[in-house]
């Protein structure tokens, strides 16, 4: 980098500490594409030790194309290189002697930045701002230039919120774990400025993370969204959801088919806060215009498809039913991730995912998001602060690079989930059925409509009783009998034992989870390994 004067140029490099080594050699500057030029034409001799100090947050405030040459995080130090001539201790008659530039002053002038790196670009301090705040302070990147170049999904995935940068100074390709659980300021001053406002900063690990706030930002960028906010788990963001935006006394509504834990908080502990629920058939639209009509509802919480069945609700419809009663709608779109349906661009307000699924796509980290406009997102935020549930930046890490993969991925589980439904769906020894890409799916032609993909998940009932089911599933040689779905790896379970097992046989009924129900995650192993493997434990029962 060269950082101009209308008096020279010298050539800075950002340090981790003040570097009084010997200075680096030309070769290596050179390596780094750093340049050094004088108008007076004083010729490049080396680097001083002279160490300059700019504003805690002088990096932050750099263009991202800035800090892309830049080495640390947290570092404001500048290392000046020195200006000389063959006389340089003794400057020439005529020509006057380089004022001396304290660190002080180095600090409140602003300077252009002359940036040498693929390309040229000329930012400065106090016009380039690589990073803004939401309503209550979190740190979110502004990269709305990224949809000018990443036109599509699968691009997204691999370069949103990193190609141009981030908030963390890196000449990585990949984004960097930031492992600290505070964030310091060099100055009482600063922390007020940020306190108050003028100074963008992170400031507690609960708050924030630069390696969290680029997962954030990937994830606004697939969605459409505004603002998202990461969680430690997919239930810690429906349980924040819930409390940050239904009131004391409020009104929830949402669907019989869904996931249990989240059922179970609906019934057990909203109660306790006199929230009452509505709970209706996903596709019974009369029901929940009623439920609008008979109730102040704050929220309509549902999934899309839903778990275990895969039903479908109409996102388009029941949006504008909600918001004629000014009632929140939020799609829990796990089964279908980003890539298969966008439920903001469908009028949802915000969208839930548990990471842990197919965004991570690798079964070794938990996660949870919700996305959409900055005004509700910054409020569910708010809450999320103050009851924890933050996300360690390791995971955050994983799961940047678990997305990285997720339109491969999905692309493959698409076309098995379809195949194998299909192959399901024929075979005489399978009852029934239940996959959104089937015409016998009830919401099929609406899925058609909303989705450009169904997934991987399938879902059936073999013709049989419970022990037949069980030596179907202990047959199968390929896919683990395990909880969760979406990973590489195909998953399968039988939701009367996984999920209810705790349950006689007459209450699972009632949530039609019968003993021969099966549902299958395909993950991205070959189509025709899962088919014989699927074919040869069916011919087993």
């Amino acid at each position: 980098m060269a950082v101009s004067s209308s008096h020279m140029r010298f050539t800075f490099e950002c340090r981790s500490d003040p570097d009084f080594s010997p200075p680096p050699s030309f070769d290596n500057l050179r390596r780094r594409n750093f340049r050094s030029s004088a108008g007076s034409g004083a010729a490049f001799r080396g680097v001083s030790s002279l160490i300059y100090r700019f504003p805690p947050n002088f990096q932050r405030q750099l263009s991202t194309k800035a800090r892309r040459n830049c080495s640390n995080i947290g570092v404001a130090q500048i290392v000046a290189a020195s200006w000389s001539n063959n006389n340089a201790s003794n400057p020439a008659a005529g020509a006057p002697a380089p004022p001396a530039v304290s660190a002080a002053d180095a600090a409140t002038v602003p300077l252009p930045v002359d940036i040498t790196a693929d390309e040229d670009v000329v930012v400065s301090a106090n016009d380039a701002v690589a990073a803004a705040a939401d309503e209550n302070g979190a740190v979110q990147l502004n990269h709305s230039s990224y949809s000018s170049f990443l036109k599509s999904d699968a691009s997204k995935t691999i370069h949103a919120a990193e190609r141009l940068g981030r908030g963390i100074v890196t000449d990585g390709i990949t984004t960097p774990v930031v492992n600290t659980s505070a964030y310091f300021f060099k100055k009482t001053a600063d922390l007020i400025d940020f306190k108050e406002n003028r100074q963008v900063s992170y400031e507690y690990g609960r708050y924030g993370n630069p390696t969290t706030v680029v997962l954030e930002e990937k994830i606004s960028a697939l969605e459409g969204a505004e603002s998202t906010v990461i969680m430690a788990s997919g239930m810690c963001a429906s349980i924040v959801l819930f409390l940050a935006v239904i009131p004391a006394g409020g009104h929830l509504v949402t669907t019989t088919d869904c996931y249990r834990k989240t059922r179970i908080f609906i019934e057990t502990f909203l109660p306790k806060m006199g929230i009452t629920t509505t709970v209706i058939d996903p596709a019974d639209v009369g029901a929940l215009e009623t439920a609008l009509e008979q109730h102040n509802v704050s929220l309509f919480f549902t999934e899309s498809p839903t778990n275990p069945f895969l039903r479908c609700v109409d996102i388009k419809l029941v949006s504008e039913l909600c918001h004629k009663k000014g009632t929140l709608l939020c799609i829990d779109g796990t089964f279908a991730t980003p890539l298969n349906q966008k439920a903001l661009a469908l009028g949802a307000d915000l969208i839930l995912h548990s990471l842990t699924k197919y965004m991570s796509g690798h079964h070794d980290v938990l996660g949870g998001c919700i996305s959409g406009s900055t005004k509700v997102v910054s409020q569910i935020r708010t809450f999320h602060h103050i009851l924890g549930g933050t996300l360690n930046p390791n995971a955050a890490y994983l799961l940047i690079r678990g997305m990285k993969t997720l339109h491969l991925r999905v692309q493959q589980q698409n076309s098995t989930g379809m195949g194998m439904a299909k192959i399901l769906e024929a075979h005489p020894k399978v009852k029934r059925v239940y996959y959104p890409g089937l015409p016998s799916h009830p919401e099929h032609e609406l899925a058609k409509r909303q989705m450009t993909g169904f997934g991987g998940v399938v879902s059936f009932e073999i013709d049989g009783d419970l022990h037949t089911t069980i030596k179907f599933v202990d047959s199968l040689k390929i896919p683990y009998i395990a909880a969760s779905f979406g990973g590489c790896e195909s998953i399968v379970d039988q939701p009367a034992i996984l999920s209810y097992w705790d349950l006689p046989q007459s209450e699972r009924a009632k949530y039609k989870i019968h003993d021969n129900l099966v549902r299958f995650s395909f993950g991205v192993e070959d189509f025709e390994d899962l088919k014989a493997d699927v074919l040869q434990a069916l011919e087993a029962i």
